[in-house]
């Protein structure tokens, strides 16, 4: 097994070799991860990600039963235009290649608010990895021109609680489903 060194040594190549934006964060345990704006030719990437989530983490982001991500829906994940629909991708040095481990995305409603979600791998939970994320998303948000944005989350999905009151997110039942919360954090 690598230790935490041999793994971000071996990363650090693969992710210098990345183009455009992005940030090297460290997650809790020491190791590296890269965060850049998802892209079109990340598909194969968002499928295998969803697939490989657990059932319950599937529903905890999509409040649905999801077996397998269709092309509908998957069309609808990759449209972003960096503006008014943004999406970053965390990726992890695995045997050579990126693979998707978290994403954080938010969608406009309105000219000034904007929807938003957050799922991390479940083997990589409780590592910060979901903070980074959204802190990069919230940034550029404010930076797009937004003043409020927002999640609707089931109400028994504590770390998204957890995550969203760390990151200064008020929360709210919703008034139309008692089993979902409305976080919403002013910009």
């Amino acid at each position: 097994m690598l230790t935490v060194k041999d793994h971000n040594d071996r990363a650090a190549a693969v992710y210098a070799a990345v183009s455009g934006q992005y940030w090297i964060e460290a997650l809790k345990d020491g190791r590296h991860v890269l965060i850049r704006p998802l892209k079109e030719k990340d598909r194969e990437r968002e499928y295998a990600f969803i697939k490989h989530l657990s059932p319950e983490s599937r529903h905890m982001r999509f409040l649905a039963q999801v077996n397998e991500p269709g092309t509908a829906m998957l069309d609808q994940l990759m449209d972003v235009d960096g503006k008014k629909r943004l999406a970053y991708i965390a990726l992890i040095h695995d045997n050579g290649k990126l693979v998707e481990i978290g994403i954080s995305r938010y969608a406009a409603t309105s000219d000034n608010e904007c929807e938003c979600a957050v799922t991390v791998a479940d083997e990589y939970q409780h590592l910060g990895l979901g903070t980074a994320l959204m802190e990069h998303l919230i940034k550029a948000a404010r930076r797009n021109g937004f003043r409020q944005m927002y999640s609707i989350d089931a109400a028994n999905n504590a770390p998204m609680r957890d995550l969203a009151k760390g990151l200064g997110f008020e929360t709210r039942h919703d008034p139309d489903d008692s089993r979902q919360v409305i976080h919403s954090l002013s910009l």
